[in-house]
C-alpha cells in the first residue's frame, strides 16, 4: 500500500494553510493566513475562492458538522466551525456566510471539534481552557482550566469523554462532573496533536519530540515511533479505523492502526499542519506550510486468497494475479474503489455507487448491483452470502447479488462496527454492541430477524472480538469471543429455553480464526499458537481437551502479532512490524471432521491408525461421544490411555433399555440434569434416583423418591451404608424425618431393585425419548 500524491505547480494560497476538511469524497475546503478559504473540486480539478475573512480574523483549526443526524441523512455537510486567533470561533455555512462568531477563548482558539452526533462542540485555546458549547455557540460548561495552553481536543467514541493536551501529558475527562480523570505523560515534547478513533477506540498523539504514539482508551502505549528529523504536526485516523497518517516537515507517512509504516513520502510541502480524511477513507489531503494544500490516494491496496492476488493498481482499476499460471486479468470500474473482500472464491468490490461481485472462475463478467448509501465501511464473507455494512444499516446480499436481509437492532451504530465486532456464517450474523460491550446480538442470516427466543447472549465482562464458526449444522453453530481480560470463551448460538452454558477455552488469547473449511479454531495464547482442533471436546469431555490441541511457540512473532486469516490449512498472521509469516497446520484434522460430519467413522479409525497422532485420537473420541456412537469411542478412548472410560462405555453397552444407554451417555458428557430428565421422561424413575445416588446427590435422589413414592428406604439404605463407611452419624433433617420407624431389610430392598431392571429391560423400548432430547455438541 502506498500513497500516490498530487501537488499543484503554484500554490493557490499566499500564506500557509492551517487547516482543511472535506465536505464530500471530492469535495474540500481549505483556509489559510492570506484569510481566504478555497473550494477545492477534485473532479474538475477546479478552486474556487468561498469567502475573504476579514483581515484580522486568522484561522487556525475548521471542522465540518457531522452528516448523519438520526433519521435526517443529509448528503453532504452544510456548515463549519472554524476557530481563529482573536478568541472567537465563527459558524460558516457552506456557501461562506459567517452565521455567528462567539468570543471563547482569551487568546487564540487553538482547536475546535463537533461531537458525532452534532450535538456539542469542544474548544480548546491558549488561556489553557477547554469549553463545552451548544448547536448553536450557547456556552454549556467549562469543562477544564489549567495553566499552559491547549494544543489539540478529540471527542471519546461515545461522545461522553474529551481527550486534549496538557504540555507533555494527555487528560482523558469524561463530561460527568466527579467522574474519574485518566491523565499521563505521553511525550517528551510538547504534544501538539491528538485524534481518538470511534471504530477502534485508539488514540494517536503527536509531540515536539518528533514521535508518533498510538494508544488504547485506558492511557497504555501500543506502539512509539523512532524520533523523526523535525517535530510531527499532524496525525489523523482514517474514517474506518484500520490506517492512520502522520504529518511533519516535507514528510507525509501512512500507517497500520498497529503502528508500522506502509509508506513514506516526501513531497514539496513545508510542515503540513492539519490532515483531514475523505469520508470514504480513499484519500488524504494535508494542509501545508508553503500555501500548497497536498492530496494524496491511497493506492497498491492488496487481497490474497489461496492462489490469487488482488492488487488495486489505480483509483478505478485492479489487477488479479493468478500465482500458479501467472494468468493476468485487469478490472475496470466506473467509479473509484473504496472498500474490497476477497475470500470463499469471490471477490467482493465496493465503488462509490455500485457494488461488483466476481467469482474467481470468472473475473470478465461480475454481478453489479446499485448501492444505496454510497460509503461502505465494512464488507464480511461467508461461503454462502455476504455482508455491506454502510452509515445507514447493515444488509446481506447473496453472491448472485439478490438481496437477502437487513438485521436492525435498537441503537445501532453502524459507522463504528468492524471485523472485531460483526461476525458471518452461513446462517447466522453476530454483532457486538457498543452502548453495552457484554452483549452480543444475534440474528438470523436469512431473515435478519434476531436467533431462537431472542434472547441475547450476554456476558460478566466487556467483549472485545467475536468470530462464528464457518462449518456443520445450524443447530450446532458455535460462538468463540474474547473478553478485556483476553479470555477465550465458546458458547452455542441457539437461544431456546434453557441458559446455554459460555465455558472458558483459553487464556491470555490475543487473536483468533476459525478455519474457512472446517470447525477448528486458532489463536495467539501469550507466547504460543495454539490450534483448537475440536472446540466442542469441551462439551463433551472436559478432560482430553489438552489432548486435542497442537500448539507451537509464538515468541516469533514478536509483541501483538495479528492473525489475518485461517484458509484450509494455512493460516496467515501479521506481526508487529507488519511482515505477514504463514503456518501451515496438520491436514488431517480437517480430514477428520469430514470423516465425521458424512459419518465414514470406519474411515475415521482408519486415518487415526495411519496418521498415529494421539490428538487425532483424542478428537475422534470426542467427536464419536458428541454423535453417539460409543463403538468408535471405546476404540478413540483405548488408544488415548483413558481406561476408566473405556470401563464406563463397557456399562453403558450392556444396560438394559436405549433410554438408560442415553441417559448414561449424557452422564458421560456431564449433563446430568439431563440425564435425569430423559430417564423420569422414559419413567424410569428407579433409575434417575440411582444416579443421583452413584453421585452421592443425596438431596435430590430422597426428593425424586419422596415426589414418585417409591424406592424410599432404597435411598435411605444406601444413605447409612454411607454414613457407615464413613463412622458418621446422620444429620440431615429430612432424612432423620423418614428413617423413623423404618426398618432396612436389604433383602427386600435387593428384591425390588431386581424386579425394577427386570422390568426396564421387558418394557417395549420407545425410541421417542430418546430422540426428544438431543445431545449438546
Amino acid at each position: 500500500m502506498r500513497l500516490k500524491i498530487s501537488l499543484l505547480k503554484e500554490p493557490k494560497h499566499q500564506e500557509l494553510v492551517s487547516c482543511v476538511g472535506w465536505t464530500t469524497a471530492e469535495e474540500l475546503y481549505s483556509c489559510s493566513d492570506d484569510h481566504q478559504i478555497v473550494k477545492w473540486n477534485l473532479l474538475t480539478s477546479e478552486t474556487s475562492l468561498i469567502v475573504k475573512l476579514p483581515d484580522d480574523i486568522y484561522p487556525i483549526d475548521l471542522h465540518w458538522f457531522p452528516k448523519s443526524l438520526g433519521i435526517k441523512k443529509q448528503t453532504q455537510a452544510e456548515s463549519f466551525v472554524l476557530t481563529s486567533s482573536d478568541g472567537k470561533f465563527h459558524l460558516i455555512s457552506k456557501l461562506g456566510r459567517v452565521e455567528k462568531s462567539v468570543e471563547a477563548h482569551c487568546g487564540a482558539v487553538l482547536a475546535g471539534r463537533w461531537n458525532y452526533e452534532g450535538t456539542a462542540l469542544v474548544t480548546v485555546g491558549e488561556d489553557g481552557q477547554v469549553k463545552i458549547w451548544s448547536k448553536t455557540g450557547m456556552l454549556r460548561s467549562t469543562l477544564a482550566q489549567q495553566g499552559t495552553p491547549v494544543y489539540s481536543v478529540a471527542w471519546g467514541p461515545d461522545s461522553e469523554k474529551v481527550l486534549y493536551t496538557a504540555g507533555k501529558q494527555l487528560i482523558i475527562k469524561p463530561l460527568q462532573p466527579n467522574a474519574k480523570v485518566l491523565q499521563w505523560k505521553a511525550h517528551d515534547g510538547i504534544i501538539l496533536k491528538v485524534d481518538w478513533n470511534s471504530v477502534n477506540d485508539l488514540i494517536l498523539s503527536a509531540g515536539e519530540d518528533c514521535k508518533y504514539k498510538v494508544w488504547d482508551s485506558y492511557g497504555r502505549v501500543l506502539y512509539g515511533s523512532q524520533p523523526h528529523e523535525h517535530p510531527i504536526t499532524s496525525v489523523a485516523w482514517a474514517p474506518d479505523g484500520e490506517l492512520f497518517a502522520v504529518g511533519s516537515f516535507h514528510t507525509l507517512r501512512l500507517c497500520d492502526k498497529t503502528g508500522w509504516s506502509y509508506a513514506l513520502e516526501k513531497p514539496n510541502t513545508g510542515s503540513i499542519f492539519n490532515i483531514a480524511w475523505s469520508i470514504d477513507g480513499t484519500q488524504i489531503a494535508g494542509a501545508c506550510g508553503n500555501g500548497h494544500v497536498v492530496f494524496a490516494h491511497v493506492v497498491e491496496q492488496r487481497w490474497e486468497w489461496k492462489n490469487f492476488q488482488v492488487t488495486l493498481t489505480k483509483r478505478r482499476t485492479m489487477q488479479v494475479r493468478n500465482v500458479l499460471n501467472d494468468a493476468m486479468d485487469l478490472l475496470e470500474f466506473r467509479d473509484r474503489v473504496i472498500k474490497a473482500s476477497l475470500n470463499h472464491a469471490h471477490l467482493v468490490v465496493s465503488t462509490s455507487l455500485q457494488c461488483y461481485v466476481f467469482s474467481t472462475k470468472n473475473w470478465n463478467t461480475p454481478l453489479i448491483f446499485d448501492l444505496k448509501e454510497g460509503t461502505v465501511s465494512l464488507i464480511l464473507q461467508a461461503e454462502r452470502h455476504f455482508l455491506l455494512v454502510d452509515g445507514g444499516g447493515i444488509y446481506l446480499h447473496s453472491y448472485e447479488g439478490r438481496f437477502i436481509s437487513s438485521p436492525k437492532f435498537p441503537g445501532m451504530r453502524t459507522d463504528i462496527l468492524n471485523a472485531q465486532t460483526v461476525s458471518l456464517s452461513n446462517d447466522t450474523i453476530a454483532i457486538k454492541d457498543k452502548a453495552d460491550e457484554k452483549i452480543i446480538f444475534l440474528f438470523e442470516a436469512s431473515t435478519g430477524k434476531p436467533l431462537g427466543d431472542g434472547r441475547l447472549l450476554s456476558h460478566k465482562n466487556e467483549i472485545s472480538e467475536i468470530a462464528l464458526d464457518q462449518k456443520g449444522l445450524t443447530n450446532d453453530r458455535k460462538i468463540a469471543f474474547i473478553d478485556k481480560n483476553r479470555d477465550l470463551y465458546i458458547t452455542s448460538v441457539k437461544r431456546f429455553g434453557k441458559e446455554e452454558q459460555i465455558i472458558k477455552l483459553g487464556t491470555m488469547v490475543h487473536t483468533l480464526a476459525w478455519c474457512d473449511t472446517c470447525n477448528i479454531l486458532c489463536g495467539i495464547q501469550d507466547t504460543r499458537f495454539t490450534v483448537w482442533y475440536y472446540p466442542n471436546t469441551i462439551y463433551v469431555d472436559r478432560d482430553i481437551l489438552p489432548k486435542t490441541l497442537y500448539e507451537r511457540d509464538a515468541s516469533e512473532y514478536s509483541k501483538n502479532p495479528h492473525i489475518v486469516s485461517f484458509v484450509g490449512n494455512q493460516v496467515t498472521i501479521r506481526r508487529a512490524d507488519g511482515s505477514l509469516v504463514h503456518i501451515s497446520i496438520s491436514p488431517y484434522p480437517a480430514i477428520l471432521h469430514e470423516y465425521v460430519s458424512s459419518s465414514k467413522w470406519e474411515e475415521a479409525v482408519r486415518l487415526c491408525r495411519f496418521v498415529k497422532e494421539q490428538s487425532m485420537w483424542a478428537c475422534l473420541a470426542a467427536m464419536a461421544v458428541a454423535n453417539r456412537d460409543m463403538v468408535t469411542a471405546e476404540i478413540a478412548y483405548a488408544a488415548v490411555g483413558e481406561i476408566d472410560k473405556v470401563r464406563y462405555i463397557n456399562a453403558i453397552k450392556d444396560l438394559p433399555s436405549r433410554e438408560s444407554k442415553m441417559a448414561h451417555i449424557l452422564m458421560f458428557s456431564g449433563n446430568i440434569q439431563e440425564a435425569e430428565t430423559v430417564l423420569l421422561q422414559a419413567g424410569l424413575v428407579y433409575q434417575a434416583i440411582q444416579i443421583n445416588i452413584n453421585l452421592y446427590n443425596w438431596e435430590r435422589a430422597l426428593e425424586l423418591a419422596v415426589k414418585y413414592k417409591t424406592h424410599v428406604d432404597t435411598v435411605l439404605a444406601y444413605r447409612q451404608k454411607f454414613l457407615e463407611t464413613f463412622g458418621k452419624q446422620e444429620t440431615n433433617k429430612r432424612y432423620l424425618q423418614y428413617a423413623e420407624g423404618l426398618q432396612i431389610d436389604w433383602e427386600k430392598i435387593k428384591a425390588k431393585i431386581e424386579m425394577e431392571i427386570t422390568k426396564e429391560r421387558d418394557r417395549p423400548s420407545s425410541g421417542q425419548s430418546s430422540k426428544s432430547v438431543g445431545l449438546k455438541h
